[in-house]
């Protein structure tokens, strides 16, 4: 039981962080009327994942879990798309780019297994 709760505040703190990091990426988006658009599109998907992996963490039933973890592995896909056209689009060097897609596919996997194991 201590183990999960180490598991869940770690990953809690992980989240939080990748967030931070695609605030911060976001804002070097281009001006353009296209760049805000993937700008706000990418800032939600990406900080959605941690608050709706926070609000799992106090989730009412085991459904209601279930349910906010599916939508973490949701957000974290739909993050990899934006990241994905920001590197097709080359409006940052994929170097900058290429660590938060990293991540982001890291997320994905991990929620997409949790999802999975919840009986």
């Amino acid at each position: 039981m201590e183990e999960n709760r180490e598991f869940a505040r770690r990953l809690e703190k992980r989240t939080l962080d990748f967030s931070v990091r695609i605030i911060r990426l976001s804002s070097q988006l281009p001006k353009t009327t296209e760049g805000k658009v993937v700008r706000n599109q990418l800032t939600k998907a990406g900080t959605s994942i941690g608050a709706n992996y926070r609000e799992s963490n106090r989730a009412r039933s085991r459904a209601d879990f279930k349910n906010k973890i599916r939508i973490c592995e949701g957000e974290a896909a739909e993050t990899q798309y934006w990241l994905e056209i920001l590197m097709q689009m080359e409006w940052l060097p994929k170097d900058r780019v290429l660590s938060e897609y990293d991540e982001s596919c890291e997320l994905l996997a991990l929620f997409s297994t949790i999802a999975k194991n919840i009986k």
